[in-house]
C-alpha cells in the first residue's frame, strides 16, 4: 500500500517509507511537539542519568495528561480514559500487535508519519477495502475512551529521539532482528541477492536488539540496519518498574533491505 499524501511531519511519506531513507536517514519531528514541551526537554538535559530522565518524563505525562486523576473521576468513561495511558497501549503491543491497542498505535503512525499499515489481522492492500474499513474501526474503538492518546504518543516519540541524541553516534542506523515464522506472507519488492531482499513492512513492527532473543519468535530471522529516526519507542529509556521487554524496539515500517537467516 503507498505512503498517504498528509502527515504531520517535517518529510513526506513517501520519502520516509522509501528504502532510499534508510540509506541516508534525516530527522524526523513531529510538528510542534517539543516547541509545545519546551520546558520538560530543558528538564531533562539537567539530568545526568537515563534513570532519572525516564522518571521524570513519565512524571511529565502524568500531570500534563493528569493520569494520575482516574480514581477522583465520578463516570466510569472518565476513569478509564485517564487509566488508558500510553504505558497500557504499549503493554498492549507488546502482548498481541493486532490488537485493539495495536490498531491504535498504528493508526497514530499513520497519522503522524502518512504509512497506512498493510496488516492487521488480514493483509491490507487498499484504503477502500473491507480489511481497512475494520482496522479503522478498532482504531476508533480503541481511542476512544482516552486522553489524548495520539498526543501522548507524540511525546513518547520526541523524547525517545531526545535520549537516542544524547551521544553522538557512530552510525545513524542500528542493526536490528526480527523473528518470522512464515517468509512467504512477507511483501517482497525485490531480491537484492543471496538471502537479502527489499521488503515492506508493516507501518509499525518490532525488532528485538538481543539476536539470540529474535529465534524466540520464528524459524527465520530478518537483520535490518533502521535508522534511529525511525525507533518510535525501546522499552529501556524507561525505569524497568514502569514496563518489561526491555529488548523490544518498535520502529516505522516502510521499505528496508533486510538479511534472511535461517536457523541450522
Amino acid at each position: 500500500m503507498p505512503a498517504t499524501p498528509l502527515n504531520l511531519c517535517n518529510l513526506p511519506p513517501w520519502v520516509i517509507a522509501a528504502h532510499r531513507f534508510n540509506n541516508h536517514p534525516q530527522r524526523l519531528e513531529i510538528q510542534g511537539v517539543r516547541q509545545a514541551n519546551r520546558f520538560l526537554f530543558k528538564r531533562l538535559e539537567q539530568l545526568a542519568t537515563r534513570e532519572l530522565r525516564g522518571l521524570l518524563f513519565h512524571d511529565y505525562m502524568d500531570v500534563t495528561f493528569q493520569l494520575h486523576q482516574w480514581q477522583q473521576e465520578k463516570s466510569s468513561s472518565s476513569r478509564k480514559g485517564l487509566k488508558n495511558s500510553y504505558l497500557r497501549f504499549l503493554r498492549g503491543w507488546m502482548f498481541e500487535s493486532n490488537s485493539r491497542e495495536g490498531a491504535v498505535l498504528k493508526g497514530w503512525v499513520e497519522s503522524r508519519f502518512g504509512l497506512a499499515p498493510v496488516f492487521h489481522h488480514q493483509p491490507i492492500d487498499d484504503i477502500h477495502s473491507e480489511a481497512y474499513y475494520h482496522y479503522l474501526c478498532e482504531c476508533m474503538q480503541g481511542k476512544a475512551r482516552t486522553n489524548a492518546i495520539y498526543a501522548q504518543f507524540d511525546l513518547l516519540y520526541e523524547f525517545v529521539q531526545y535520549e537516542l541524541g544524547l551521544k553522538p553516534p557512530t552510525s545513524f542506523c542500528i542493526t536490528l532482528y526480527r523473528g518470522i515464522h512464515d517468509y512467504d506472507e512477507q511483501r517482497v519488492l525485490k531480491e537484492l541477492g543471496k538471502h537479502r531482499h527489499l521488503i515492506r513492512l508493516n507501518n509499525l513492527v518490532s525488532f528485538t536488539s538481543d539476536f539470540e532473543r529474535a529465534w524466540e519468535f520464528g524459524n527465520r530471522v530478518l537483520r535490518a540496519e533502521v535508522p534511529l529516526a525511525k525507533i518510535v519507542f525501546r522499552a529501556d529509556l524507561l525505569p524497568n518498574a514502569l514496563l518489561k521487554g526491555e529488548e523490544e524496539v518498535l520502529v516505522i515500517g516502510g521499505e528496508y533491505a533486510v538479511e534472511v537467516l535461517t536457523g541450522g
